[in-house]
Order: structure tokens, then sequence, then C-alpha cells
């Protein structure tokens, strides 16, 4: 049998609020969302991790609402009267029951508790933080250091023949 995926369940405003880089788009959070919904798709397909992000929809009012963004990553918003953190318990004692390794990224005290009882492991927002940009030079040195630049500039002059460069210099002479 195959080994099951790691699942991570992060807490999506948590995460937002608790890094210096998201928490500056406080602002707009669709677009706070939009950045770290980017960057977790990003670490957790190259990790071959499963990855639920979940946001907290206490105060709007309708169901909850699920978004299949990739093969391995859903964003759930919860719905009218659910805490993330009572979304985020559940789902982290489904998985743990279903023999999967969970790990929960919340920074508040009373969630990491909770789930620690669950069975999953918790991860801090700032740990997670430092895992993504980790796995992002990872990506950055395995792609970036196949390309080979030119030591040397790559001048026109160097490519024609000296005819043509002769022309192209009285020509050059005339505009001025």
């Amino acid at each position: 049998m195959a080994k099951k995926r790691e699942h991570f369940i992060i807490d999506g405003y948590n995460v937002i609020h608790a890094l210096p880089e998201l928490a500056a788009l406080a602002g707009d959070l669709a677009e706070a969302r939009d950045r770290l919904i980017h960057l977790l798709m990003e670490y957790g397909a190259y990790e071959k991790y499963d990855m639920t992000v979940v946001f907290d929809a206490l105060f709007a009012s309708g169901e909850e609402h699920r978004e299949q963004a990739a093969p391995h990553f859903e964003i759930i918003y919860t719905g009218e009267g659910v805490t993330a953190d009572s979304c985020i318990e559940r789902l982290a004692y489904e998985s743990v029951r279903a023999s999967r390794e969970v790990h929960v990224v919340t920074s508040d005290g009373a969630e990491q508790s909770a789930i620690l009882g669950a069975g999953a492991y918790r991860i801090s927002s700032a740990e997670l933080w430092r895992r993504v940009k980790r796995t992002k030079k990872k990506i950055a040195d395995e792609y970036l250091g196949e390309v080979t630049l030119p030591l040397l500039r790559n001048e026109v002059g160097s490519r024609i023949d000296s005819r043509t460069a002769a022309k192209l210099d009285a020509l050059r002479k005339k505009q001025r």
C-alpha cells in the first residue's frame, strides 16, 4: 500500500496576521489570501503534501464553501457562525482517524492544544513561513541553477561581418 500524503491544515487568517510580509496586506484581505494561497500551492506541490487552507467566515452569512484549487489543494471558507478553529479541529480529527499524518498550522495557543489532543502535529505560522522560504530557495536553485548566463556582453557587433558593421557605423555618425 502506498504511503498517504501528509495533510497540512492551515488557519489562513492566522497565518496572514502572523507574518509581516502578509500582515502588510491586511487592508486588502483578498490580496493577502491570494498571495498566501499561491505560496502554499507552490510549497505543497513541490513537497507533495495535501493542503487545506481554512478561512474564517464567522460573521458572513451562508453555508461553508469549498474550492478545489488543485488536485491536492483545497480552500474552505467556513459557514455562518462557524469558526476556523472548529472547522480545523474537525478536519484534523477526521484525517487522523483516516490514519494520515496531519500538521495543523496556527499560532493560536488554544488551537494548538486542541489539535495535539486529536493526534495531529502543530506548526506555528512562523515555522511554516521558514519552510516555505526554504522550499522557494530550493526551487530557485534547482531551476535557475540550470540556466547559464553569458559572461560577456552579447553585442550586435560580434555577430555581423565587418562590411555591415561599417555601414551601421556610418549611419550612426550621420545621425549626429
